[in-house]
């Protein structure tokens, strides 16, 4: 219809061959399989060139490719004709139906008759012509349609009115297929025709507006800001009837704006199995190209992540799967040394509490081997003789620029390419990147993202005169410390918590602020054995903050993750936990380094 001759080709091919393996003609094979990815790939470069004003790609090499694949995933040369059964049956037009309908009407039978044009029929001198002439001889023929066939073909159908009361039936030679076609069937009216047509309740939206939207959202969250300030000064002045009328205003106010703030971030959220689907066919791809064999498992699917984050986090995804396939799971030869099941197993699981979503990406590969991370390490000088090895500090070299234990790149992952882009792509998104492993067992990557980057619950701190905002949804606890209690051990600080050595970094210390004099408070981020403390002058409270990143280069810093303005017109630096943590660890690692 729109001139696309080439995608016209391509998408017939692969209808008739889904339509065969439907019909049960022949199996659904891996070359089958690739060629319908092949054509699919092609159809879709094919739009987006029309979308972009370019000529559509040439068709020839697919059609060729595609004719060579699904014949010998069908089992048949794909010159022959398909059979008289594999023709499209869509209903008759209104046009087709009128007649047919007023031919039962007069009491005369229907037939309808298919052809199916051939080289072998055309050399007998049998084609479309003579067979409606056949056909004009039995009846009256009341609509006649051509119907497309797959790689280019055609058929034709007829709708034939014989004599009333007749039982004689047109002729089924030279490859005819003739039916009879009753009141009840598919040319008489549904009945249920009286209701009204159904329309969609789904409207599709462009992401942009959605985020003019949130944006608009975010201003209202500052002058609500503004005006709980502008009520707190003049509280005093007022009489106390007006005062709390005002406030139950203001109060009506904030939940209705939390309301339309959910729903607009509802209106946002997308499916993460948009997400991992993609992975599959990465997966296939690497499988068959590396010949081992391998699960891809997805728990979660339903869990639904802003749209946004989908989009960016499509790249860092498919780096850590690549990674599962190339550096993670063995052969099913090694396997089976091991004691394993030879077909490896990678896990994508997608969950959201507390205004978090996490990302999970396991395998049950051969892990990381930490004594040749931490070898290469010192060989490349990133880290002391003497530094040890959690799973924190293989992360941090992990995801060290030109930092690989590999010295050949392959297709799977690139060497020394990609942990890091991986790592700052999820900070730069506020959120925060994990690993787990145990070696001769597999690894775990966790990927922790807010579910919106606009609007967020923070708490508010104190470090040196100086106020900080945090994300609420990082800190499982704040609690209050003596300084007594602190334990020194070389360069870090310990303190006891639920009878557990918990690591604490100061905030003071890592702005280069002077330390508070008596008891402080400490925000618990994280959990397990990688749960840490930092320790700020006090808590102030709980605000609901709109985030502005830090995206010039010049003023961005470490362990600052954007700012934000609490109503009274003066900036709050927002802290990224990830960041301090990585910069005090840095500080333990090479303290010479930091130092200068």
């Amino acid at each position: 219809m729109v001139g696309l001759r080439g995608a016209e080709q391509v998408a017939h091919r692969l209808e008739a061959y889904l339509s065969g393996v439907r019909k049960g003609n022949h199996e659904l094979t891996p070359a089958g399989i690739d060629s319908l990815l092949e054509g699919v790939a092609y159809l879709r470069s094919a739009t987006d060139a029309v979308r972009g004003n370019a000529y559509p790609p040439d068709a020839s090499p697919v059609l060729t490719s595609l004719n060579a694949g699904l014949s010998t995933a069908a089992g048949s040369p794909s010159t022959s004709p398909p059979p008289a059964a594999e023709i499209a049956r869509p209903n008759p037009t209104d046009k087709a139906k009128a007649a047919i309908e007023a031919a039962h009407a007069n009491g005369r039978p229907i037939w309808r008759v298919e052809f199916v044009p051939s080289k072998e029929l055309a050399e007998r001198g049998v084609n479309v012509t003579t067979v409606r002439a056949r056909l004009s001889q039995f009846g009256d023929i009341v609509h006649a349609e051509p119907m497309p066939l797959g790689a280019g073909g055609i058929a034709f159908r007829f709708y034939v009115a014989g004599q009333p009361e007749s039982e004689k039936e047109p002729p089924a030679e030279d490859g005819l297929k003739v039916e009879l076609v009753l009141p009840e069937a598919e040319p008489a009216r549904e009945q249920a025709v009286a209701s009204p047509r159904a329309f969609s309740n789904v409207v599709r939206v462009d992401l942009a507006r959605l985020d003019d939207l949130m944006r608009m959202v975010g201003d209202l969250v500052l002058s609500r800001a503004k005006l709980e300030n502008g009520l707190a000064r003049v509280a005093d002045r007022l009489p106390t009837s007006e005062r709390r009328r005002l406030e139950e205003v203001v109060h009506g106010f904030d939940r209705q704006l939390r309301d339309l703030r959910e729903a607009v971030m509802r209106t946002r959220m997308v499916a993460v199995r948009e997400l991992f689907a993609r992975m599959r066919l990465v997966v296939r791809d690497l499988t068959r190209d590396s010949g081992k064999a391998i699960d891809l498992v997805t728990v979660g699917d339903e869990t639904e992540i802003d749209k946004y984050l989908v989009e960016r986090m499509a790249e860092p995804l498919l780096h850590l799967v690549r990674n599962a396939v190339s550096h993670g799971i063995e052969t099913s030869a090694e396997r089976a040394t091991a004691g394993k099941q030879p077909r490896g197993r990678i896990e994508l699981r997608a969950s959201a509490a507390a205004g978090i979503v996490s990302l999970e990406i396991k395998d049950d590969g051969q892990g990381i081997a930490a004594e040749a991370v931490l070898a290469k390490a010192r060989q490349q000088g990133l880290i002391t003789e003497s530094a040890g090895l959690d799973a924190g500090t293989v992360l941090d070299l992990l995801c060290t620029p030109g930092f690989s234990t590999r010295d050949e790149a392959d297709r799977g992952s690139e060497r020394g390419v990609g942990m890091d882009s991986v790592r700052r792509t999820v900070e730069d998104l506020g959120g925060r990147l994990a690993l787990d492993y145990r070696a001769g067992e597999g690894t775990r990557f966790v990927v922790q993202l807010p579910l919106t980057l606009v609007i967020a619950d923070v708490l508010t701190v104190q470090v040196a005169g100086q106020t900080f905002a945090i994300a609420q949804s990082a800190v499982r606890e704040v609690i209050p410390v003596d300084p007594a209690t602190v334990t020194r051990l070389e360069n870090n600080e310990l303190i006891r918590h639920q009878g557990k050595a918990l690591p604490l970094v100061q905030l003071c210390d890592v702005f280069g602020s002077p330390r508070p004099s008596g008891a402080f408070v400490a925000l618990v981020v994280g959990e397990g054995p990688a749960a840490v403390a930092f320790g700020a002058d006090r808590a102030l409270g709980l605000r609901e903050v709109v985030v502005r990143p830090l995206s010039d280069p010049l003023v961005q810093v470490p362990g600052l993750g954007g700012a934000t303005e609490m109503g009274e017109g003066r900036p709050i630096l927002i802290l990224d936990p990830s960041g301090l943590l990585r910069l005090s660890r840095r500080r333990v690692l090479q303290p010479s380094a930091v130092r200068g």
